[in-house]
């Protein structure tokens, strides 16, 4: 099973910028995308193979996720039951026979950290929900997490140090997270590899230079782990100041 996940930043422009070569290139099972900045009708994806489902933030041209499936799920959730965060149109869960898959764009901390105490309760919010899904069956979470969590997942980590995204209490959210039971698929099969990022500055070459950091995650319950096969990144796709990120897991055995 081949699962995708992008911030398309904005689907309406990633599409007149390559979206659908690449959706239709990569055939995966199920695509999970971030930062829609779309409301209801504002776009139609032809997609006949692919059951879709959309959360829709209730502010214009922000946030906003959906998840294309090709296979019919179980049960659909959106949000975990605060408000605030299914106005923001943040979370979407669909429940399959063998496992939950949850499809997050995890709020900013912004640049001065004013949402930073906002970001670290609902970080508390998300790893209780994954924990009491995780008992069920199975969990695959992946996202737009807005944390690089270690100094190789970034590519100046002494200068972002305390700065959004790396801060101290960012970083040890996602240690907590991967402490209670869950493994970011991509280190898990490469702990050593540098210079793999997920998303960089729309500054002057600064992608060019590799200047980034790995903020796209798919994290899985640590049972999974003997399934993974695959975790990639694919770096060359472009149309978004991120890339899509992709694992393949063997769910036969």
């Amino acid at each position: 099973m081949k699962l995708v996940s992008w911030n398309v930043n904005g689907l309406r422009a990633c599409v007149k910028k390559g979206f659908l070569d690449y959706f239709n290139e990569i055939d995966a099972d199920i695509v999970c995308l971030q930062e829609t900045k779309l409301q209801e009708g504002q776009i139609s994806l032809d997609l006949p193979q692919y059951h879709q489902y959309w959360n829709y933030a209730i502010k214009k041209g922000y946030s906003g996720t959906a998840i294309f499936t090709k296979m019919q799920p179980l049960s659909v959730k959106y949000g975990v039951g605060e408000e605030q965060e299914e106005a923001e149109g943040r979370i979407i869960t669909l429940e399959f026979d063998e496992f939950f898959l949850v499809n997050t764009y995890t709020p900013n901390s912004q640049r001065d950290l004013a949402r930073l105490n906002f970001r670290l309760e609902w970080e508390d919010r998300i790893r209780t929900y994954l924990m009491e899904l995780d008992k069920k069956k199975p969990v695959i979470l992946c996202g737009d997490l807005n944390v690089a969590h270690q100094e190789i997942d970034l590519k100046n980590a002494k200068s972002n140090k305390g700065n959004s995204g790396f801060t101290i209490e960012e970083r040890g959210k996602m240690t907590e997270l991967l402490n209670a039971g869950f493994v970011d698929s991509y280190r898990y099969l490469y702990p050593e590899i540098e210079g793999s990022y997920t998303w960089w500055s729309y500054m002057n070459k600064v992608r060019e230079r590799n200047i980034g950091w790995r903020i796209d995650y798919f994290i899985i319950s640590n049972r999974l782990t003997k399934q993974l096969m695959k975790a990639q990144i694919h770096s060359d796709i472009l149309g978004s100041d991120h890339c899509p990120v992709c694992i393949e897991l063997d769910l036969t055995h």
